[in-house]
């Protein structure tokens, strides 16, 4: 299933060729009635991971509904990436779904999904953003953007700039330089911990974020120096970012308790901390303002679920490495109404990988929560 995008991907903006030609977003279909159009279409989204093979389409679909796995103009790279684009997706995406016939349409936020899905439906509910933190981007005040009818956030964390916030290793103090690093910030250092110390503790995540500010303003400069270079002509420059796996709470597991076991979604914390395969390292100036930056960022979740009118759904996994009891109380404490529900998958790791049962019962929960809602 191809679903043309809302506005045309820039050169500027995506990596892949094809999908800039193309012009659409790939989705992935699994049909409750072969043939048929369910009354309800559960969409699942993230703002860049493949989930053309999603592992809970089939077991939606086997309950009853239309269950669709899309992709943003993002597929696999979120170097580039803004927000405000992957909202006209979504859009993209409800909006043909709608035109199929759907009665009722759930968005759903796996992982990073859910800052995603919150800035969606409050921005179809009353749209304010004009453009990205960085001055380029959509007017989401001139886009259609059709609202859903309840909202999930499965498996995720409050935003992107929330989690790297909380995962950037206030260690680093020259950004150009790894290796040079603060000892006493250091959690890879067996005189800090673990288990460590509630007063280090509250120093560790206070860097934390300062860290997450020096970026941003470090971001903000060479995006003014690069429009000054380029006489106005370029409006975005690449930026390294070093050491983003350092959350205390994958070594301390008395730091927001839960099933989960020692270590992150990469493996080992020290390794993952270095390798490039883990969040946010390859960015540009642009993309740190509109996912990354704490201060900047417009996919602040519970921010942005204060102001939503849909029933939500907040399910986590109780063994989850990456999203944790915290992250799901947030997001479901946002929600100004009753029609809220907050659901834990017993033993249940980030993608319940390996744990076809659990995807079972997850599937229980989220599609029987939905056939309640009438």
């Amino acid at each position: 299933m191809t679903v043309p995008m809302g506005t045309g991907a820039k050169a500027s903006e995506v990596y892949s060729g094809v999908a800039r030609m193309a012009g659409v977003l790939w989705c992935t279909r699994a049909r409750a009635v072969p043939g048929k159009t369910a009354s309800t279409a559960v969409v699942v989204v993230h703002p860049s991971s493949n989930f053309l093979g999603h592992y809970a389409l089939d077991a939606w679909a086997r309950r009853g509904v239309d269950a669709i796995a899309m992709t943003t103009r993002y597929l696999g790279n979120d170097s580039a990436l803004l927000l405000e684009n992957c909202v006209l997706d979504v859009a993209a995406v409800v909006g043909h779904l709608r035109n199929e016939g759907y009665q009722q349409v759930v968005l759903v936020g796996n992982s990073g999904g859910g800052g995603l899905v919150a800035l969606y439906q409050e921005q179809a509910t009353r749209a304010t953003i004009t453009a990205s933190p960085g001055g380029i981007g959509p007017d989401l005040t001139q886009a259609v953007l059709p609202p859903v009818d309840a909202l999930v956030t499965l498996m995720a964390h409050p935003g992107r700039a929330n989690l790297l916030a909380e995962m950037l290793d206030p260690a680093i103090v020259d950004e150009s330089t790894p290796a040079l690093r603060d000892p006493a910030l250091d959690m890879f250092a067996k005189d800090n911990g673990p288990p460590y110390d509630p007063a280090w503790l509250a120093q560790y995540r206070a860097a934390q974020l300062a860290r997450n500010d020096r970026l941003t303003n470090l971001a903000l400069e060479r995006i003014e120096q690069v429009r000054e270079l380029s006489e106005g002509q370029v409006n975005d420059v690449p930026m390294l970012v070093h050491a983003t796996c350092a959350d205390p709470r994958n070594l301390d597991l008395t730091i927001d308790p839960s099933d989960r076991e020692p270590g992150t979604l990469w493996g080992e914390a020290a390794v993952a901390n270095l390798i490039p395969t883990t969040l946010g390292h390859f960015t540009s100036a642009q993309s740190w303002l509109s996912q990354w930056s704490l201060r900047t960022s417009h996919g602040n979740g519970p921010e942005r679920l204060t102001r939503t009118n849909v029933p939500v759904h907040v399910i986590y996994g109780t063994a989850d490495q990456a999203c944790f009891p915290e992250h799901a109380q947030q997001l479901y404490d946002a929600v100004p109404h009753e029609r809220k529900k907050l659901s834990a998958i017993k033993g249940g790791k980030h993608y319940l990988n390996g744990q076809p049962e659990l995807t079972e019962t997850m599937a229980d929960v989220l599609v029987g929560w939905i056939e309640e809602l009438g």
